[in-house]
Parts: C-alpha cells; sequence; structure tokens
C-alpha cells in the first residue's frame, strides 16, 4: 500500500464524515456559511457581496450534493 492510498482512503473517511454531517445538519451548516459569508461582506464594506453570495452558494451547493442529493441544506431565506 502506497503513501496516496493512505490518503486516498483518509480522504474519503472525511467525506463521509461531511456527509453525516451535512444529513443530519444541514439547516445549521447552512445557517454557519450565511453568517460567514455576511461577516465578510461586512469586513469588505459590502464591495464584493455578489462574489462572496456566489462562493456561499456554491459552497452549500457542493456540501448539499456529497450524498448526491440536493436535499439537506435550505436555501437562503432572509438575504442580507
Amino acid at each position: 500500500m502506497g503513501i496516496f492510498d493512505k490518503f486516498k482512503g483518509k480522504a474519503e473517511d472525511l467525506k463521509d464524515k461531511a456527509t453525516d454531517l451535512v444529513d443530519g445538519h444541514g439547516d445549521k451548516v447552512g445557517e454557519g456559511l450565511d453568517k460567514a459569508g455576511d461577516f465578510v461582506d461586512e469586513k469588505t464594506g459590502g464591495k464584493y457581496g455578489d462574489k462572496i453570495d456566489t462562493g456561499v452558494d456554491k459552497a452549500k451547493e457542493g456540501l448539499d450534493n456529497l450524498d448526491g442529493q440536493n436535499d439537506d441544506i435550505p436555501d437562503r431565506q432572509n438575504p442580507a
């Protein structure tokens, strides 16, 4: 077994853990991403708001699709 095989196994373990986290707590993950995006937007004075929102949406989409379904993280309800 090579070193890359070990890394691949660890990466798959991390993906499985992230999938379980999102499956069980998708609403909290989504809220956290929204809050992080709002924080960064505030710190940049709103200068990059559109790009930040796009990044948050892409992060939500990527995490939500870990299990092959788009059903765990709700859409943002009240954008800032």
